[in-house]
């Protein structure tokens, strides 16, 4: 087995820690770079290295005299923070790993299952988060080619995962397991059917972890997603399952979410509302032994366990926002209902 010395930027998020863990299992020497506002226990020795990456001059400073086979880059966002991961690290480290995300794909699809060849990136400014990704990954196609540093790109789709806080339409977490057991209906966009294949950070962190010093990957783009096929409204229903007790779900137009709250709906209508299945015969072909197989009953006992013994907080403005939104929703059956003849 070869031994690479592999810098994370990031480093303790929900897919970065588990990338951690994989790269430790595998044997590589490991580097964390971050902020330093927490340091999670890992099996195995890892170098800390703290720092904030949004200071460009101060963070190519920092790395000028340091080298690695392998940089994964996990908190570049738009064009200008990967500039300063290429411009730091292209005569110092041996291949480039960035994470860019599904949401950079330009909508509606032209495939389903979506092939990475056959897509198009995001142009649409109003969705700034793909927009930015979709931005940060025509820079890097620009430059693929023209620098020393090989440069290999992987697209999450929505994953689960410890320490995540991205469960559920309204991202509430705890908050669908406790409504569940109070009788509490829970909020679904539109009508609940969109196909989606449910992602779990151990399985996605196979891929960075398969890519690195993987020479089939340079400069190339990948998604890297569950391929099982399930609904949206599957994600409550299984939870339900899983609990003992069937939840009551409402179901409301993804546009009439993203006017209550664009901040928190508006990824609904420019990324959920479309299918949410991938094929991944491409990663699949270059990173053998590639495949998701945490099945959603067994990501969502993982979460529940997780849930129940450390992040079993009610976030209470979301409760207040879902039974708002709820009460509305059976106001507007009732006004509908009026209108039978």
């Amino acid at each position: 087995m070869i031994v690479l010395n592999v810098l994370l930027l990031g480093g303790t998020g929900v897919i970065s820690r588990q990338i951690v863990s994989q790269l430790l299992l595998a044997g590589h020497e490991v580097v964390i770079f971050n902020r330093g506002s927490r340091k999670l226990p890992f099996a195995g020795d890892v170098e800390w290295i703290t720092g904030d990456k949004s200071d460009a001059q101060r963070f190519e400073a920092s790395m000028s005299k340091r080298t690695f086979d392998v940089v994964i880059d996990m908190i570049s966002f738009n064009e200008a923070d990967a500039r300063s991961t290429v411009n730091t690290f292209n005569h110092r480290a041996g291949q480039l790993i960035m994470c860019s995300s599904i949401a950079a794909y330009k909508r509606p699809y032209k495939t389903n299952p979506i092939k990475e060849d056959a897509e198009e990136l995001f142009d649409n400014p109003e969705f700034a988060y793909a927009y930015e990704k979709a931005e940060m990954e025509r820079y890097l196609q620009r430059i693929a080619g023209e620098q020393q540093l090989p440069i290999t790109i992987i697209r999450p789709s929505l994953t689960y995962g410890i320490g995540g806080s991205n469960l559920g339409v309204l991202r509430q977490n705890y908050n669908i397991v406790q409504r569940i057991r109070q009788g509490k209906p829970l909020v679904m966009f539109g009508d609940g059917t969109t196909p989606w294949a449910f992602t779990f950070a151990p399985d996605l962190a196979k891929a960075f972890v398969g890519a690195v010093g993987n020479t089939r990957t340079y400069n190339k783009a990948y998604h890297a997603t569950h391929e099982s096929v399930h609904i949206w409204n599957d994600l409550y229903v299984e939870f339900g399952s899983i609990i003992g007790i069937e939840p009551q779900i409402v179901h409301i137009p993804s546009e009439l979410l993203a006017k209550a709250n664009p901040g928190l709906f508006a990824h609904l209508v420019f990324e959920k509302s479309y299918s949410g299945l991938f094929d991944n015969s491409l990663i699949k072909s270059d990173i053998p032994g590639f495949e998701a197989t945490i099945s959603l009953n067994e990501g969502l006992r993982m979460m529940l366990d997780w849930y129940e013994s450390e992040a079993n907080t009610v976030d209470a403005d979301k409760d207040l926002l879902e039974d708002r939104l709820t009460e509305l929703y059976f106001e507007w059956s009732r006004q509908m209902e009026a209108f039978q003849v």
